[in-house]
């Protein structure tokens, strides 16, 4: 299966191939030409299933096919997403696939001043890519019409509304043209199909498609995980020295709090591993070179919230350690997701104390396994947690799928495949780095497994207050 044959247009078939992939992935092989026909779509994929990718490119088509003589543009298109780094890839992403047709588009997101925004869409855009929050702050100052969107896509709809934007996304929603057969297109993709995402879905796709590229409530398959008990005094020690001991140069760690990841990244300085936090009370400036600090090696390891590590643009990441495990089990598939991306292996590590056993119990629950315990010599838990049926132990650490050892990657140090420092900016991916041209596009934001679910009825929703 070629693009081509997915009935995109020639300008984007050959943007694509500019980036050196041939072969659509599942979810692109069933959005594109269902969005091409013009039909809503209610997607179920994971980031890392190619995505963005997959509405991208047939929106740039349908923009194209009844494109505008104004002199002025209208916003034709507008992609909604939960967080600015998403934001940032996602437009990207558009410009990449779009570069041999004349759109343009501007992204819209708060941590950054609004001023030059408002210039460049004073200047007219096609595309508007944007967190909920800025785009409201744009419609309330009058710099923003959104009468003549054609297109709307809710990206990552799961975390939107996990972020509490549903009431955000209900105004933008009413300021929209109607939808309907002739109307304005909807396109909603999410990991998760909770009773929120359903209700909204309902309110909001006109006879939608519904697609779905991966099982419900499952752990993705190309990670390795593995909880290792511990006396939550000594998690950050074990930390440590996990990092020292297998020499691992580029982990992603996830606290639940913001406090947390600040302090856990000080204390990992202090222990000699060059670290940064990255969460929602860093300035823009701060988390965008955090993250590009740790992309090119010059930090190790990157300790983030839930919410700041949503859309991360981290390529062939080897390792994810939970320090703390999430209170929402839904949010342990979307961390693990982060590593064995586009079929890469990769490590799920959680470092679990007793007070954290029914948040264990409940991720478990979820994705119908049982994750393997080992616990790491010298650092035995007190007995309590021995005895707690749900850390009962394995004598052996398990294998990773595919055997041997984790080789290390000049990319991951920040070299080049020469072994050269590498200084290109990174494009926007559409697959994995290896066999590119035989890998098919999954665009920066997404280039991993992540698993569809439902919440359980029987446990109430869960929100987060920290990010």
């Amino acid at each position: 299966m070629s693009f081509s044959k997915l009935g995109l247009m020639a300008e984007l078939v050959r943007a694509v191939s500019d980036e050196g992939y041939t072969t659509p992935t599942p979810v692109q092989q069933q959005a594109i030409p269902v969005i091409l026909e013009g039909r809503d779509i209610l997607a179920g994929a994971q980031t890392g299933t190619g995505k963005t990718a997959g509405f991208t490119l047939p929106l740039l088509q349908r923009l194209h096919e009844r494109k505008l003589t104004n002199k002025r543009n209208p916003v034709r298109a507008l992609i909604l997403t939960p967080t600015r780094e998403l934001a940032a890839q996602v437009a990207e992403s558009v410009d990449t696939y779009g570069k041999h047709l004349s759109f343009t588009s501007a992204v819209i997101f708060g941590g950054v001043n609004i001023n030059p925004q408002i210039t460049q869409l004073r200047r007219g855009v096609d595309i508007v890519i944007a967190t909920p929050g800025r785009l409201l702050d744009h419609i309330s100052q009058k710099t923003l019409d959104l009468s003549q969107v054609e297109i709307l896509v809710l990206d990552e709809a799961d975390r939107m509304l996990d972020m509490g934007f549903i009431r955000d996304i209900r105004k933008i929603i009413a300021l929209l043209p109607a939808k309907g057969r002739d109307g304005r297109q909807n396109l909603l993709f999410s990991a998760t199909f909770s009773d929120e995402i359903r209700q909204l879905a309902s309110g909001l796709l006109h006879d939608p498609v519904h697609v779905e590229v991966t099982r419900r409530n499952t752990a993705v398959e190309t990670v390795t995980q593995v909880v290792h008990p511990v006396d939550r005094t000594r998690k950050r020690e074990l930390l440590s020295s996990l990092i020292s001991s297998q020499n691992w140069r580029q982990v992603l760690v996830f606290t639940r709090t913001k406090h947390g990841a600040n302090k856990l990244a000080e204390q990992l300085v202090q222990d000699g591993i060059l670290s940064s936090a990255i969460h929602g009370n860093k300035s823009q400036g701060a988390r965008t070179k955090a993250l590009a600090d740790f992309k090119n090696g010059t930090v190790r390891v990157l300790v983030a919230t839930d919410i700041a590590a949503r859309g991360l643009d981290i390529d062939q990441l080897p390792h994810v350690i939970n320090f703390e495990l999430p209170n929402v089990p839904e949010d342990y598939i979307h961390r693990i997701g982060r590593t064995g991306r586009a079929g890469n292996e990769g490590e799920a590590i959680s470092l679990v104390c007793i007070d954290e056993r029914d948040f264990l119990r409940d991720i478990e629950r979820l994705i119908k396994s049982e994750i393997p315990k080992v616990v790491i010599d010298g650092f035995a838990p007190d007995a309590k947690i021995a005895a707690e049926p749900v850390f009962k132990q394995r004598q052996q650490r398990p294998a990773r799928s595919g055997g041997g050892a984790r080789q290390s990657r000049p990319e991951l140090s920040g070299q080049g495949k020469n072994g050269t420092p590498s200084t290109q900016k990174p494009k926007a991916k559409i697959g994995s780095n290896r066999q590119r041209s035989t890998t098919s596009p999954q665009p920066a934001a997404e280039q991993r497994s992540r698993a569809q679910q439902s919440r359980p009825a029987q446990r109430p929703v869960q929100r987060r207050t920290d990010a």
